[in-house]
């Protein structure tokens, strides 16, 4: 049973390889983890999970893509999170935790309030105010959404300090593992994708320009984060778009980010501009996990499967194939975050 064969990611030890994907649930106020927090993230841990990430923590106060977002942007921050990755880690489960930074998917109402950008109505009704978003450019996210501030170099080498520090703060509160959130349409994917990007200086036009960012980023954190610690990668694979980034385009910067001392690709899919998938298209359970067998192959770098997956024997079966080397699981472990122990039994059965 490869799902529970031990794996190591560079220096640290997994019991399994079941990962609990990143999953924001809007519960921070003024970005501080809490008791809350502390119980949504530590049933996972006792139910048998390898690796434990937080949700997407906001590397910058105007990178939250929420009021209710974690952040790590301040010193504050840390007490917080060093209560959970204590909790995860005696319970046998590696703590991870995932950088982010909104870009121009910033100051959106939580997912009850509509998913839309916050305006009068939310400073009336919650005293919630909103703040201005920057990204590459000056396009935004979605019809009706605000036009974005194109961000300056200085803009630019702010971001890549405050993921700097972030990493900093994240090895004092005690993680083992970073995520860099470059998916989903936040900001480093609206760097490398040519559908967010319109610049024409050493952050746009070619495939080099636009993954500058990605790899400055990642070559920051390697200044700080503790060698025998990894570093991962989310990535939208693909854009689904013709227009958009492509699977090869990650590949390439895959390879890039494997050289600057990334150890791991979480292969996910589009989200650049709204919800845009190929027309016909149906989501099935794994349809991203020949995504992740490409990057594999391509750029030789392990990689982590992750979308609409909660059948262990396709998961195993993914596993055994050498097709992902880790699995990421969201929404079904949320549902029952029991799922690694019960899916023990259920392959014991049938292995």
């Amino acid at each position: 049973m490869t799902l529970f064969a031990p794996f190591t990611l560079r220096g640290v030890p997994l019991r399994n390889r079941v990962v609990v994907s990143p999953m924001s649930q809007y519960r921070a106020q003024d970005g501080l983890a809490n008791d809350w927090h502390l119980v949504h993230l530590g049933r996972f841990a006792l139910g048998g999970a390898g690796l434990v990430f937080t949700e997407a923590t906001a590397v910058q106060e105007r990178g939250r893509r929420t009021h209710g977002d974690l952040g790590i942007w301040s010193d504050a921050h840390v007490d917080g999170l060093a209560a959970v990755t204590r909790f995860l880690q005696r319970e046998g489960a590696v703590a991870g935790i995932q950088l982010a930074h909104a870009g121009r998917k910033a100051s959106e109402r939580r997912p009850w309030h509509g998913e839309t950008p916050v305006d009068e109505e939310d400073i009336a009704q919650r005293g919630e105010q909103p703040w201005p978003a920057v990204g590459p450019s000056a396009v935004p996210y979605a019809e009706g959404w605000p036009v974005p501030a194109e961000m300056s170099a200085e803009d630019i080498r702010e971001v890549i300090g405050a993921f700097r520090a972030a990493a900093e703060r994240a090895r004092e509160a005690g993680f083992r593992v970073i995520e860099v959130y470059a998916a989903h349409g936040f900001l480093l994917h609206q760097f490398y994708s040519p559908l967010a990007n319109r610049r024409r200086d050493g952050y746009g036009g070619g495939l080099e320009g636009r993954g500058r960012l990605a790899a400055e980023v990642a070559a920051a954190i390697r200044e700080v984060w503790p060698d025998e610690y990894p570093l991962v990668f989310r990535l939208s694979v693909t854009d689904w778009h013709p227009d958009g980034w492509q699977v090869d385009d990650t590949i390439h910067l895959a390879r890039r980010l494997k050289d600057l001392g990334v150890d791991a690709i979480t292969c996910s899919s589009g989200g650049i501009a709204g919800r845009e998938r190929p027309q016909g298209m149906t989501l099935e359970q794994g349809y991203q996990l020949p995504l992740a067998a490409q990057v594999k192959k391509g750029a030789g770098i392990a990689t982590i499967g992750v979308g609409l997956l909660w059948d262990p024997k396709l998961v195993n079966r993914a596993l055994e194939q050498g097709d992902i080397d880790l699995v990421a699981l969201a929404r079904e472990l949320l549902e029952n975050p029991n799922w690694t122990l019960h899916a023990a039994r259920e392959l014991e059965r049938v292995c």
